[in-house]
């Protein structure tokens, strides 16, 4: 028994070994009819085979014999002649790679391509056999196939190579901009416009004059959204073809609605279409919308139709899907408000756990032993439309290497990851105007969302595979921000929020509402003649003491008169 079952470790050790072994290569392929240009087709090897060079000039190019209606399992289904400086290309199944190779080979194959109509899988074999062969033997997909003969005829030369993959793509830098700059401007904005809504507020003294109202995320909420983010990855990962286009619908809704938000402030500063549309019963024109921001309307909606229209051209629609993208998440950041830092730790925390969970854990659940939250985010290889989730920032491949083709010509990064810091770094920003800290917070936390965003970079050229940016985001944003409140000895005020107290000053930029007297300034009281009575004034002792400042109410982050009390921050404290 014992020998047994060390026979069977050795067997898994022999195919975990093929599995890791298993590379991606190149098919170069040109028409023996003299056209000069070739094209490149991706195929998966095993190096154990044969290796394959890494110069497509040093290649030898052989003649491709198309075998496919032929499995090569035994010695009937070779071709009379044998396949003498050929590369035969036959269909997979009935026998193990081995069988198929070795036949190839006896009968003078330089090589051997078989033919997959479904996922390709690393061609696996053990070291006896490994030893015995001295062909490459590669998988190339059925579509690539159809592909070659309808482009090149049967008539064709190949070579097979694998190029060497470069350590880091450049769309990294231009995925690092993008996330970075929209964190950082949204972080900016949600947190400025917050504050003018709340001056707003105090002057005009009631919420329902307000244009626009941030959502408070409170606890529950927090949970109940989790809830639901789990509950459509699953639902997504077995019903990706049914699910995938209300995705696609649901994004160009809400795309254009932050385009139109984001662009809205600009427009309505043009000097130009001022004019309002005619009255009208219609059910968005009876209010009478100015022109220019009528068709501003229009024109996001044109740009979310085009992208929906074209977007698997891969050539071009990843620059309308980003900047959709940015602008979705911009609106996001504006509308979406965390009134604490602890509804801000208990958010991050809890998505830390739900990316971890996804993308390591799933792993070792699912039949296919591949990760829940990749499958999702990438399409799955067996999806029926072929359609890819919209809910990432996408940039392709910028380097030189043809392998590009293979596995992810796109590297991706979800909204997810710029939208759950980015919240945090919008309350930084609100804390800070606040507390008048010079932004220490907001430059801070930005920092270290760019620093967590080159160490998610960094594990994915090392490791090789997908990984859970808020893995190392979380980490280095909540830390940072916890480590600068404790240094300035305000993590009191900073955890409940009290630093939103009701009766804090305006900030030193914000409009005043007439001359304002300078605070904390002892006006001794006007001589009086001896034996008269002072002038009673209008007002109290108590009242003419007090500055005239806006009327007194409830603060940004909601709190209670009782949590503004001792340990509230002083809005004089220095950065």
């Amino acid at each position: 028994m014992a020998a047994a079952a060390l026979a069977r470790l050795a067997a898994a050790l022999l195919l975990l070994s093929a599995q890791v072994a298993s590379e991606y290569g190149m098919l170069h392929v040109v028409s023996e009819s003299g056209v000069p240009k070739g094209k490149d087709y991706c195929i998966l090897y095993n190096p154990q085979w044969a290796h394959l060079p890494h110069d497509l000039s040093k290649v030898s190019f052989l003649q491709l014999r198309d075998w496919t209606s032929s499995l090569l399992c035994s010695l009937s289904d070779l071709p009379a002649g044998g396949f003498s400086n050929q590369i035969p290309l036959v269909a997979r199944g009935n026998c193990t790679f081995y069988e198929k190779v070795r036949l190839a080979q006896g009968s003078g194959a330089r090589g051997l391509l078989v033919v997959s109509k479904e996922k390709l899988v690393p061609p696996g074999g053990n070291k006896t056999q490994y030893e015995e062969i001295g062909i490459p033997v590669a998988l190339l997909s059925h579509k690539d196939v159809l592909d070659i003969f309808r482009s090149f005829g049967h008539a064709v030369r190949v070579a097979l190579y694998a190029p060497s993959e470069p350590v880091l793509d450049y769309n990294m830098v231009i995925i690092f901009v993008m996330a970075v700059g929209t964190v950082a401007l949204g972080g900016y904005w949600a947190g400025s416009h917050d504050v003018k809504r709340y001056m707003k507020h105090k002057r005009d003294d009631g919420l329902e004059k307000q244009e626009d109202e941030a959502v408070d995320l409170t606890p529950v909420m927090i949970c109940v959204f989790v809830v639901m983010c789990c509950l459509m990855l699953v639902l997504l990962y077995f019903f990706y073809d049914h699910l995938v286009h209300v995705v696609i619908a649901i994004f160009c809704l809400a795309s254009s609605t932050g385009l139109y938000s984001c662009l809205a402030p600009c427009i309505r500063r043009l000097p130009f279409c001022r004019c309002r549309v005619p009255d009208n019963s219609l059910p968005y024109l009876h209010k009478r919308p100015q022109v220019h921001m009528l068709l501003l309307a229009l024109l996001c909606i044109a740009v979310s139709v085009v992208w929906g229209i074209f977007r698997n051209e891969d050539q071009w629609a990843w620059v309308l899907q980003d900047t959709l993208g940015i602008a979705f998440c911009l609106y996001m950041l504006k509308t979406i408000r965390l009134p604490t830092f602890k509804a801000c730790t208990l958010l991050l925390v809890v998505l830390f756990v739900y990316d971890v969970f996804f993308v390591f854990i799933t792993p070792f659940l699912t039949k296919s032993g591949n990760s829940i939250m990749v499958e999702v985010a990438t399409g799955p290889a067996d999806s029926a439309t072929r359609e890819k989730l919209p809910m990432v920032l996408k940039v392709p491949r910028l380097n030189a290497s043809p392998l590009a083709l293979c596995d992810r010509p796109f590297s991706l990064l979800g909204f997810g990851d710029i939208l759950v810091p980015g919240l945090l770094v919008a309350y930084c920003h609100r804390f800070d105007i606040q507390v008048q800290s010079s932004r220490i917070y907001f430059m801070a936390s930005t920092i270290a969302y760019g620093l967590g965003l080159l160490v998610t970079f960094a594990a994915l050229v090392f490791m090789q595979r997908g990984q859970p940016a808020l893995l190392y985001l979380v980490p280095c944003t909540l830390l940072t921000s916890c480590a600068v409140a404790l240094w300035r000895r305000e993590l009191g005020a900073f955890w409940t929020g009290s630093g939103f107290a009701k009766d804090l000053s305006p900030p030193p930029w914000a409009p005043a509402e007439g001359p304002q007297p300078p605070k904390d300034v002892d006006v001794p009281p006007p001589q009086q003649p001896a034996g008269e009575e002072p002038a009673q004034s209008p007002l109290s002792a108590k009242q003419s003491l007090e500055p005239a400042t806006p009327e007194k109410d409830t603060s940004l982050a909601g709190s209670s008169p009782k949590s503004a009390g001792g340990d509230q921050a002083q809005p004089g404290t220095s950065a």
